[in-house]
């Protein structure tokens, strides 16, 4: 993939809607976007940034808007040690981490995915460092993605709690992710 791509998400199980875009960087790749949803009977705003180096794992990731009227600003820094930071705090928890997964956006699906590149049939479990929504901490998650067809995969996480099938289109985007999102529009 060498041209920037974009889509947008519509939530099936809440009112709301997400764009995000894909670029190509000197150095690696950036993920950005804004998500606008429902949470609790409360209007959310989340805006996001997302940088990985050529290999898709995290270095940085920044999310900033609101959460009703209460502020949300957040950077995320994963040395080359993958020793991970939250607002300069040291998160000992996802320490080894390659993948920053935020909670609220079907977007960093994308970076397991492309990182592992599997064939139809592999499966791979990953650690992510995982940033919860509604409370911004800084988790550990594991993962697994196993690819179903050229276009498909099963996640799971949470030792099988939670389950979803992934469609994806060619550039790595998940167009449906279980029964929460569903791309409404993309490029390509």
């Amino acid at each position: 993939m060498d041209q920037d791509t974009s889509i947008l998400w519509r939530r099936i199980d809440r009112p709301g809607h997400e764009y995000a875009r894909l670029s190509r960087l000197d150095t690696g790749w950036r993920l950005e976007g804004v998500a606008l949803f429902e949470h609790d009977g409360l209007p959310c705003n989340l805006s996001y940034g997302v940088t990985c180096d050529a290999e898709w794992i995290t270095k940085r990731a920044q999310v900033v808007g609101w959460v009703g009227s209460s502020a949300v600003n957040v950077t995320i820094i994963a040395d080359t040690a993958h020793v991970w930071r939250l607002n300069d705090q040291i998160c000992e928890g996802v320490a080894g981490s390659l993948d920053v997964d935020l909670n609220f956006s079907p977007s960093t699906n994308l970076l397991p995915i492309r990182r592992l590149g599997l064939a139809v049939g592999q499966r791979a479990e990953v650690r992510a460092a995982w940033l919860r929504f509604p409370g911004f901490t800084l988790e550990p998650l594991v993962q697994s993605y196993t690819r179903t067809n050229e276009r498909s995969y099963v996640y799971e996480s949470g030792g099988g709690r939670f389950v979803a099938q992934l469609e994806v289109a060619d550039a790595g985007w998940p167009v449906a992710y279980g029964n929460i999102w569903s791309s409404e529009a993309r490029s390509s």
